[in-house]
C-alpha cells in the first residue's frame, strides 16, 4: 500500500423512506434559500418532485428550480446554474437525479461564488477553485455512478469538444432510497450499474502492489454488482437486488477501493471523448469499449486479471495459466454485457453524430493518456480500440 489520508465529507441515509424520514432535518442546518437543480423532468411523473418540495416548503425553503440538467451535463449548463444561484442567493443546492445532475450541481455549488472560469481554472491553467462553495446535497434517483460520494464531475465543454474531470463540491449529504430508482427504464438501470463494474474494474486495474486490501475490497464490489446485475435481468424491480447496486455504486466512488494505490481509468478517458463528440450514454459506452481495450492490455496484467476471472467470473483456474486466465476473464465479461442487452458496437449506440473512421480519428487524438494502468497507450491505440469497436 502507498502512503494516503483518507477522508470521507459525505453523510449518507440509506432505505426505504430516506427522503421523507431524514430531509426536514437536514434541512434545519441550513438557511432558507434552496436552488432544486434536477434533469428532464421525469421526477415530476414518479412522485419524487412532489414529495421533495413538500418537504421543502414544510420547511419554510424558498424554492428556486433549476431544471433541464442533460445526461451529459455542460459548462454552458453550469454557468446558467450559477448565475441562478447566484440571483436566488442560495444557501444549499439539493440535487436530485442521477450522476449528471450531481455532477453539474459540484461545479455550480464553487462557480456560483468566483468571478473566475472554473473550466480556464481547473482544465486549462490546471489550478483548484478558490472560496467556499455553497453547500450541497444530493438526492439519488439513478445508481451508478456515485458521484454523491465525492467532489469529482465529469463535465462537457462543448465548443472545445473536451468531456474531463472537473474538481469542486463534494456533497454534505445523501439521500439514497432505491425506491426512488424504481421508474427507470430497464436499459438505464443496467448501464447505471455497469457504470458502477467499470469504476471497480478500473481502480484495480491500476498498477499496485499484490493482495492489497484495496484491491479485495474491489473485487467484492465486482462481483456483487454482477451477481445483482443478474439477478435484475430476472426482476427488473428487485428491490434487494437495487438496494444492493446502490450501495456497490457509492462503494466504488467513495474512495476506499482507491487508497493507497495507484488506478487505471483509460478507458474512462476514451469514453469521455467518444462522449464529447458524440452524447452517446456513458455507462453503455463503456459497455463498448471494455472488452476491446481489455484484448489490448490483457497480456500486461495477466495475474490480476487471472485473478478477477476467479473472483468475479468464478472460472476455475486448473489446468490453465494465468495468460489463458486473462482472456477467459475478457471473454466473460464480453458475453456478461451481452446477456445484459448493452451494446457490444458503437453503431449500436444511440447518438447526436455520425460514427466514422474520421470521427474516431478526433477522439483518439483528443484522449486523455494515463500513465498508471497496465501499460500506457499511444492515440494510434486508442485508435485501433475504437475502430475494432466500430
Amino acid at each position: 500500500m502507498q502512503n494516503f489520508v483518507y477522508a470521507y465529507p459525505t453523510k449518507v441515509y440509506f432505505g426505504k423512506g430516506a427522503a421523507k424520514d431524514h430531509l426536514a432535518g437536514i434541512l434545519r442546518d441550513y438557511g432558507p434559500n434552496v436552488l432544486l437543480a434536477y434533469g428532464g423532468g421525469s421526477i415530476k411523473k414518479n412522485g419524487i418532485y412532489d414529495e421533495i418540495t413538500g418537504i421543502l416548503k414544510a420547511a419554510g425553503k424558498t424554492v428556486t428550480e433549476f431544471s433541464g440538467i442533460m445526461s451529459n451535463p455542460t459548462f454552458a449548463k453550469v454557468e446558467e446554474g450559477a448565475r441562478l444561484a447566484q440571483d436566488c442567493k442560495a444557501d444549499l443546492i439539493l440535487a436530485v437525479g442521477g450522476g449528471s445532475v450531481i455532477d453539474c450541481c459540484k461545479i455550480v455549488a464553487a462557480q456560483a461564488v468566483t468571478e473566475e472560469d472554473l473550466w480556464e481554472v481547473e482544465m486549462v491553467r490546471h489550478g483548484a477553485p478558490q472560496g467556499k462553495p455553497i453547500p450541497l446535497g444530493a438526492v439519488v434517483t439513478a445508481s451508478g455512478t456515485g458521484a454523491e460520494m465525492n467532489g469529482g464531475a465529469v463535465i462537457t465543454n462543448e465548443k472545445a469538444k473536451i468531456k474531463g474531470g472537473m474538481f469542486a463540491a463534494a456533497p454534505q449529504f445523501a439521500l439514497l432510497d432505491p425506491d426512488y430508482t424504481m421508474s427507470l427504464p430497464r436499459m438505464q438501470v443496467l448501464s447505471g450499474a455497469f457504470d458502477t463494474l467499470s469504476h471497480a474494474m478500473e481502480t484495480y486495474l491500476g498498477r499496485s502492489d499484490r493482495d492489497n486490501v484495496s484491491d479485495e475490497v474491489a473485487l467484492a464490489v465486482m462481483r456483487s454488482t454482477v451477481v445483482n446485475m443478474r439477478t435484475l435481468l430476472k426482476d427488473i424491480h428487485d428491490y434487494t437486488a437495487r438496494s444492493n447496486l446502490m450501495w456497490t455504486s457509492a462503494m466504488a466512488e467513495n474512495g476506499i477501493l482507491k487508497v493507497g494505490r495507484v488506478t487505471d481509468f483509460e478507458c474512462h478517458q476514451i469514453e469521455h471523448q467518444l462522449g464529447a463528440y458524440t452524447d452517446c450514454n456513458h455507462g453503455q459506452g463503456l459497455a463498448v469499449l471494455h472488452p476491446a481495450y481489455y484484448r489490448h492490455i490483457a497480456g500486461d496484467a495477466a495475474d490480476k486479471f487471472a485473478r478477477m476471472a476467479q473472483a468475479v467470473w468464478e472460472i476455475g483456474p486448473a489446468g490453465k495459466t494465468n495468460q489463458q486466465l486473462a482472456q477467459d476473464c475478457v471473454q466473460a465479461l464480453t458475453d456478461f454485457i451481452a446477456a445484459c442487452g448493452l451494446p457490444s458496437k458503437l453503431s449500436q449506440l444511440h447518438t447526436k453524430a455520425e460514427i466514422t473512421p474520421a470521427l474516431l480519428r478526433e477522439v483518439a487524438d483528443s484522449t486523455n493518456l494515463l500513465a498508471n494502468g497496465p501499460r500506457q497507450l499511444t492515440h494510434d491505440e486508442v485508435y485501433e480500440i475504437l475502430m475494432e469497436c466500430l
